[in-house]
């Protein structure tokens, strides 16, 4: 009868197998080099490609209760760190299958959560001893042969890798009349190899691989200003404040309508100092080369203003994005304020306010007649007919627009920035009576408009004062990095901004309409982990170092010699069997653990062509287990490895081509959540199954001895 119980119960897991089956789909998004998929809607043929676990999840039809709480875990995971999806996708379907092999041996489901829990705690306090503090990562990255120009471009083009809009710095230089000149560079004082003769000035703020132009009035021979760099260089042209070159000081900000404008100071100490924030977002990009051009820019410019301003020197309230589709990928740039998409008719409104300073209005809800605030309560005595009337052809919807108008007209609101939706008709008349109107702008960019001008945001218009009004505001066309305005059909990007606003748009562009959402995920994957890596003041040693000393520590955990229960443990189970089982069948339970971690990084090495099967990785794997067991000191023979670039590393990869191995850090708490919840998804959903008895002997398993080994709720 035991073992006929036994394994109707290994059958009767079903959820298990479900969740097996739903992260085997996310196998190829783990890693650096991820294989993007497909996901194609088959009511309407559009397909999407996605590179996320998020955007899988989504994607899939989760009609099961497995289905449902892998989605809830998933989510929960993105909304929190907004990275490691994959990792906790692809641990639950490797620590599923696992438990049911435990299953299939007979190991109690006491034993698998006592063991699997314990052994997982253990393994996050162990790998404690491979954080780094941010100070040190930043200290040894600038100081390292490998440079932020791994990723520079070849050649110097325009509308190739320029990442700061030349929009930005051109705006307000209206006398401008002399073309744009590329500045050849003749000598420097350090990183010879990084500059020789006729190179192109490469703008500290643009990243990598743009180019930067000196622009003057013809005949002006005073200090001019570098299109789209922060720097700014005399008459005999000397180059200051460069990533490539020799930094003589540090630059200061100049918040003037938004430019980018640095001025000579005194001298710097540390060369890197101002760029070692750019040097940390390229180790935690794992191999996203667009992203971390554009976020190193925007790095370089929040730096900049918080030496001046005392702010944070990564704040990521203060950035947007904003995607258009029909641009090439190069022409992905960073532009200061808010840029946002709005229709045709709204951008001949746009038009007619070109260099002028606006009245602006904040709206913190919707723009509609029925829109009511959180917490609204409605009177008393008062019984609802029509919830929603079409009022729009009746004479009380047009005294409703009339007067919304009215307050926008009597106040000389020139722009209105709305939180929610916007009445289509009330967008009509504004558009008419030369009112923008834009919705769907986040709580972020209103704050940010907000702080810089003292407007208020009202939630209803008749709220209205002076008061509330800001001043100052500009609207224009935003124009590409060739200088050109795009007109997209059916929806024209422009740019709004004010002095001294600290906003930045990563301005996202793609011609492929089902990769600007990868896009976007990639970018904010990104930013996200530098925000957490600074959160957390500390990162872990990457590229599969933390995973392999797990299974260093789970492999000596699981050969400690057996222990007979101690009272301790009886007391936890209430249960002198359970607390045996727990020891007896502990090895077998260790090993199932660490078979997760060890197909995680067999399945990165061959995503990343480092080996040719999952059996050559496992085997590399191994040997690494090895010699850590044989140095007697597993974590000093990772960080050793580590430091040398040898650790699981093979002839290719994201950054092969850039000579030495460049460094990869990984998130703190991120990871350890995405195993913790990686886990307690699979527990629960193992214990969950074995609560639930059906079958013709029900009454008699209930009755039988076995039966202590169930909890019922």
């Amino acid at each position: 009868l035991p073992m006929a119980f036994r394994d109707m119960n290994a059958r009767r897991h079903i959820g298990l197998q479900q969740l097996s089956s739903l992260a085997l789909a996310g196998r190829t998004l783990l890693g650096p080099m991820k294989s993007c998929k497909f996901i194609v809607d088959e009511s309407t043929n559009q397909s999407t490609l996605i590179g996320s676990a998020v955007r899988l999840i989504e994607s899939l039809d989760l009609t099961s209760a497995a289905g449902q709480l892998l989605n809830e875990t998933i989510q929960a995971q993105n909304k929190e760190f907004k990275t490691g999806m994959s990792t906790l996708l692809f641990l639950i379907g490797a620590w599923s299958n696992a438990v049911l092999e435990c299953l299939q041996q007979n190991v109690p489901v006491s034993a698998i959560v006592s063991v699997m829990s314990e052994g997982l705690n253990s393994c996050c306090e162990r790998v404690q001893c491979l954080q780094i503090s941010i100070h040190d990562v930043n200290k040894e990255l600038c100081s390292s042969s490998v440079r932020p120009n791994a990723f520079k471009s070849k050649t110097c083009q325009i509308g190739h890798d320029s990442l700061l809009n030349p929009q930005i710095s051109l705006y307000f230089q209206k006398d401008i009349s002399a073309p744009e000149e590329v500045i050849p560079v003749s000598s420097c004082s350090y990183q010879e190899d990084d500059c020789n003769s006729n190179k192109c000035l490469v703008s500290p703020l643009a990243g990598f691989g743009s180019i930067a132009s000196l622009v003057k009035p013809a005949g002006d021979k005073s200090t001019s200003v570098i299109s789209g760099s922060g720097v700014t260089t005399s008459s005999y042209n000397k180059l200051t404040h460069s990533r490539y070159f020799s930094p003589l000081g540090k630059s200061h900000f100049s918040s003037q309508q938004g430019n980018f404008q640095g001025y000579l100071s005194g001298q710097s100490a540390d060369p890197c100092e101002c760029y070692s924030l750019g040097h940390l977002a390229m180790a935690l990009s794992h191999g996203n080369q667009a992203s971390v051009k554009l976020l190193q820019s925007i790095v370089a410019y929040q730096q900049e203003r918080a030496e001046c301003s005392g702010s944070s020197q990564f704040n990521i309230a203060e950035i947007v994005t904003c995607c258009l589709l029909g641009l090439p990928e190069s022409y992905s740039c960073v532009s200061p304020g808010f840029v946002t998409l709005v229709s045709p008719e709204q951008a001949t409104v746009i038009k007619r306010f070109e260099d002028k300073p606006l009245r602006f209005l904040l709206m913190d809800g919707d723009l509609t007649e029925q829109y009511r605030h959180l917490g609204f309560n409605r009177p008393c005595n008062v019984r609802t007919i029509l919830e929603h009337p079409n009022l729009w052809e009746g004479r009380a919807g047009d005294l409703w627009l009339s007067s919304m108008l009215d307050i926008l007209i009597n106040f000389e609101v020139n722009l209105v920035l709305v939180k929610g939706n916007v009445c289509k008709n009330l967008m009509e008349r504004c558009i008419e009576n030369s009112i923008l109107v834009i919705g769907f702008v986040t709580r972020d960019v209103l704050r940010a408009f907000g702080e810089v001008t003292s407007a208020q945001p009202v939630t209803y218009l008749t709220q209205l004062n002076a008061s509330c009004v800001g001043n100052g505001a500009q609207v224009e066309l935003w124009k590409a990095c060739d200088g050109r305005a795009m007109d997209l059909a059916e929806l024209v990007p422009v740019r709004i901004k004010v002095q001294g606003i600290p906003l930045l748009t990563a301005v996202l562009t793609t011609a492929v309409a089902s990769k600007m959402q990868l896009i976007e995920d990639q970018f904010w994957t990104l930013v996200y982990r530098l925000h957490h890596a600074l959160n957390d003041k500390n990162v872990f040693l990457g590229g599969g170092a933390v995973e392999l000393l797990c299974l260093s520590h789970i492999q000596m955990l699981a050969e400690q010699p057996l222990q007979p229960a101690n009272k301790n443990a009886v007391k936890e189970f209430h249960n002198p069997w359970l607390a045996a089982s727990a020891t007896e069948y502990k090895s077998v339970v260790l090993q199932a653990l660490a078979s997760g971690w060890k197909q995680y990084l067999s399945v990165v090495m061959c995503n990343t062509a480092k080996a040719a099967s999952e059996l050559e990785a496992c085997t590399t794997v191994d040997h690494h287990l090895k010699k850590a067991a044989d140095c007697g000191s597993p974590s000093a023979y990772i960080l050793k490895e580590f430091r040398r670039g040898d650790l699981l590393r093979g002839g290719s990869g994201p950054f092969a081509d850039h000579g030495e191995g460049l460094k990869v850090y990984d998130n703190v708490t991120a990871k350890t959540e995405a195993w913790r919840r990686a886990l307690d998804l699979v527990l629960l959903v193992l214990q969950t199954d074995a609560e639930i008895i059906t079958g013709p002997k029900r009454n008699q398993l209930l009755n039988s001895h076995m039966s202590s080994e169930f909890m019922f709720l």
